[in-house]
């Protein structure tokens, strides 16, 4: 399956600034846990992580969904193949991973905590609240970096890909001249 031209540009734009804001998104998650962490004003922890709260239910998931299904997109309609070049291959299952961790575990421990905080109980587990926007914004760098950089090379399949696809010029080429 291959995209047009521009179907593949304007999913690329999606791609990216989805994955740009998800990125953003971790910064501003993490800022709002050091707050939250380091401060001594009861209003402030419940401010920051009522704040969290609503960027995990109402932009995380959005843009944790558009970074998916236009990364899917992208690589099944371009050469570039969902399994065929590893670097690939690792950003689909992170953003799988991330994604799944984000409504699996971020959301409802933030659903907790917002619960335990509003009825005046002092913020439990503040190494958690730190770790989930840590974790998340190490993934999105590496993410980043290896869409730059394009590591390791072809995957098993993508090297029989390769092979099968230049087994077949030479037999184009000589059906060509016959």
């Amino acid at each position: 399956m291959r995209t047009s031209r521009p179907a593949r540009r304007a999913f690329l734009v999606v791609h990216v600034v989805a994955s740009a804001s998800w990125l953003g998104l971790s910064l501003g998650l993490l800022a709002l846990a050091i707050a939250a962490v380091t401060t001594q004003s009861a209003v402030t922890v419940e401010t920051s992580v009522r704040a969290m709260k609503l960027f995990a239910d109402w932009l995380l998931l959005p843009v944790a969904f558009a970074t998916l299904f236009s990364g899917l997109v992208l690589s099944l309609g371009t050469p570039w193949g969902l399994a065929r070049h590893r670097w690939v291959y690792t950003k689909f299952w992170l953003t799988l991973a991330t994604t799944a961790a984000t409504v699996l575990v971020l959301r409802p421990g933030l659903t907790s905590m917002v619960r335990d905080v509003a009825a005046g109980e002092p913020l439990s587990g503040s190494r958690g609240i730190l770790m989930g926007p840590i974790v998340s914004l190490t993934a999105y760098v590496f993410m980043t970096v290896i869409s730059v950089l394009k590591p390791w090379g072809l995957t098993r399949r993508g090297r029989r890909h390769r092979a099968a696809q230049r087994a077949a010029k030479p037999a184009r080429r000589q059906g060509a001249t016959v």
